[in-house]
């Protein structure tokens, strides 16, 4: 399966065999995302299979975590007491590492910052058989497509962005911590079965369009929610002029649709990256089964999107949002239109998602260009490699030497500015200003805090070109700059190859194997530590109604999973519930007056902050609930989102929508996530009312009552709707889906 792992092997003819069952059983064709599924299926024969009704039970192949989620899934796995883990599982030191002065100094600060966590993570994958990639390796994702990803192969990752793995053929899912235990406690992997919608690619890109434009298009076309309950599944002509690193960044950025996953059929160009990267007899071993490596002839989506690529020209979205799709040719009208801050302050290229050595070489290339005519980088401008292998072979290929040339601060191999790692000193929190990056997210505040900040996200391409302008009406396909002598002249077309020819240099060695004997490895948690927690079983429920809950907040808007546990500062407490539990919807928005992170008390009339008056309640003895809008929890996989409500007392949260991973995650944690059978309902909830949940007769499909009490009012009944099965309805009657596995395992 892997060079890392010994005894782990890709079993396509179990695969085929699984495929043939099913085909027998819906007698027609299957397009490539159902045939990866249901190859995966643990009981083809029995499984019910109906498209975004029936919960497929799955057998992934690999599960991987960053390390700011893994804290929370080992605490939980090690609460399930079992001694190894019974799926391939790697753990990746990305999320932790702070940009401030640049690489090696970041990198070196983080690592006594967070030597606990770190050393945490390390015995825990080395006491239970799971592979530790240490700081200073590189970014989860881009490790992953170097190392483990392959065709046909099911993933689970405790990242939002896993998907990026679908660049090289395979369905890769972001899920929460909780549901990445229960693969490594080798239970199967409850999965709604998704819808599948298809995207046709036509023609060939050529200048300035990347493959990023293709997912900004997209992003454009379907919205924030767009994707959700779907897998979207790339395919057509056009798909073969693209590079794996290209599908991949395509892939990896189908989160911000709130995709279940993306991926591409098996091609030649996965192929070559195979070979690439050292793993050629995987790539034989596709071709020998390529048969059921893409969509069956046929096969009919669920929704067809067809993109020209020959048409397609590149995109910038945002700002606050990663839907808001404009071409570049209107972008410069939109600022204007729009008021947007024009000048540049920062462009930003790596990340999870654009930061290949074929998007470090078009974007050198753009950088030597300019340099070629005496001029560089007008804004700042800061490089973040997705690996050691990428870093190391950009370094000997000599792209980082332009890079830098040109005014680029090179910056640890690592998530950085993009999750809000970024201790940013340019501008002042509250100023308004533009930032420009080749990252995914672009929620308010994301990257710096800073919630005056318009942060656009677009290809490395354009935003080293916009770098040079210094400012966001520049269009490299139309515009002039001027040179060292004041002479116009524009910049020519980005080149690059999409693989090194001398082949990848591995560079430093940043990988701990899980020792043969294990036994004796302590894993050491202090009871005094402010960063790590052994976590306390949540309580059953009672088998009663809830009655006279307070909303705790009415959110307003975007709720996102930034705006429920946020990161940042706050990812060194990502394995401290209580602690991390201070920042649980800070930064929402209160329905009651527009404000964030202050709410009314009920018992005391007084306004405070969210956590403080959840702590207040739990500490009096009273349960509350969440009101929220559409899309309730898109965004990253953090279960901190779910746990948070859970330790500090919360029942439900009751929304228009829920995005999907995020609905889970709360399943996971015994709670209620409830939507209104009317959407309008939301509009009839005051944040001072009180409501009673009847549950006592809680069945999968069964609407659920809630009474509504207004405090001036007649009390009136309100329609909720729920998706849970009977399974997971035991999670919630045993307090968690924890407490549920330990039941089985007789550990509680």
């Amino acid at each position: 399966m892997t060079n890392w792992e010994k005894g782990h092997y890709i079993n396509y003819k179990k695969m085929s065999e699984n495929l043939a069952i099913v085909r027998s059983r819906l007698n027609r064709p299957l397009t490539y995302a159902e045939k990866v599924l249901y190859s995966h299926l643990d009981d083809p024969h029995g499984q019910d299979i109906e498209r975004g009704v029936s919960y497929l039970k799955l057998r992934p192949d690999r599960v991987a975590c960053q390390d700011a989620t893994a804290q929370m899934a080992i605490l939980q796995f090690m609460s399930a007491g079992m001694p190894s883990v019974a799926t391939p599982t790697t753990v990746h030191c990305d999320h932790l590492i702070e940009a401030q002065v640049g690489g090696d100094k970041d990198l070196e600060r983080a690592k006594n910052i967070n030597k606990e966590v770190y050393d945490f993570l390390s015995t825990a994958c080395a006491k239970y058989n799971i592979g530790f990639w240490r700081p200073g390796s590189g970014i989860i994702h881009q490790i992953i497509l170097e190392n483990y990803a392959f065709p046909g192969g099911l993933m689970i990752g405790t990242d939002s962005h896993t998907p990026n793995a679908g660049g090289l053929g395979m369905a890769a899912i972001g899920v929460g911590g909780a549901d990445a235990v229960d693969v490594m406690a080798n239970l199967p992997w409850e999965l709604k079965a998704p819808k599948v919608i298809g995207v046709k690619l036509t023609g060939e890109m050529s200048g300035w369009t990347s493959p990023k434009d293709i997912i900004l298009k997209v992003a454009g076309i379907l919205t924030v929610k767009g994707g959700t309950g779907a897998i979207v599944e790339y395919h057509g002509p056009g798909t073969n002029a693209l590079s794996c690193t290209g599908m991949g960044t395509i892939c990896n950025m189908g989160a911000e649709i709130g995709a279940t996953t993306s991926l591409f059929p098996f091609n030649d160009r996965m192929y070559d990256y195979l070979v690439a990267t050292k793993r050629k007899h995987i790539g034989d071993f596709a071709r020998a089964y390529a048969a059921e490596l893409h969509e069956d002839e046929g096969a009919e989506y669920d929704q067809l999107i067809e993109i020209n690529l020959s048409e397609l020209e590149p995109h910038i979205n945002g700002p606050f949002t990663p839907d808001l799709a404009t071409p570049i040719s209107k972008f410069s009208q939109a600022v204007k239109d729009n008021k947007w801050p024009e000048e540049l302050k920062v462009g930003l290229i790596g990340s999870c998602t654009n930061s290949s050595y074929e998007d470090m070489s078009r974007a050198a290339s753009i950088a030597q260009d300019a340099m070629d005519h005496g001029i560089k980088a007008k804004a700042l401008f800061t490089v973040t490699p997705g690996s050691e292998q990428i870093r190391a072979t950009i370094e000997r290929d000599g792209q980082l030497k332009t890079l830098e040339d040109f005014g680029g601060l090179i910056l640890a191999n690592a998530c950085g500015p993009c999750i809000g790692q970024w201790d940013r000193k340019d501008v002042k929190k509250g100023e308004p200003n533009s930032i420009i990056s080749s990252y995914n997210r672009n929620f308010t505040g994301r990257n710096d805090a800073n919630p005056a900040t318009h942060s656009f996200v677009t290809s490395p391409d354009l935003v080293v070109a916009m770098t040079i302008a210094g400012n966001l009406n520049f269009n490299p396909l139309t515009d002039t700059l001027k040179d060292k002598d004041g002479n116009d002249f524009k910049l020519k077309p980005p080149t690059g190859e999409g693989l090194p020819r001398n082949g990848y240099d591995p560079g430093r060695d940043t990988y701990q194997a899980p020792p043969e004997e294990r036994a004796q490895v302590d894993v050491k948690v202090s009871p005094t530590s402010d960063r790590l927690q052994i976590l306390e079983p949540f309580q059953p429920w009672d088998g009663k109604d809830f009655v006279d809950l307070p909303i705790l907040i009415k959110t307003k808007g975007k709720t996102t999973t930034d705006h429920i546990s946020m990161a940042g500062p706050w990812l060194k407490y990502r394995g401290h519930l209580d602690n991390i539990s201070n920042n649980m919807l800070i930064g929402a928005i209160n329905a009651a007056n527009g404000e964030a992170n202050k709410v009314k008390n009920f018992k005391t009339g007084e306004w405070d902050a969210v956590p403080a008056t959840a702590r207040q309640y739990k500490k009096d003895g009273i349960k509350w609930v969440v009101v929220g809008d559409w899309n309730y929890g898109e965004g990253s996989s953090r279960e901190h989102a779910a746990l948070e409500p859970r330790h500090l007392g919360g029942i439900a949260i009751i929304t228009r929508s829920f995005a999907r991973i995020h609905e889970t995650n709360l399943k996971k944690q015994g709670m209620l996530p409830l939507t209104f059978a009317n959407p309008e309902d939301y509009d009839k909830i005051n944040p001072d009312d009180k409501i009673d949940l009847l549950v006592s007769d809680l069945a999968p499909g069964k609407p659920v009552i809630m009474k509504v009490h207004p405090k001036d009012g007649k009390t009136w009944d309100c329609e909720l709707q729920h998706t849970f099965n009977a399974g997971q309805i035991e999670w919630f009657k045993n307090g968690s889906a924890l407490n549920t596995m330990a039941k089985m395992h007789g550990h509680r």
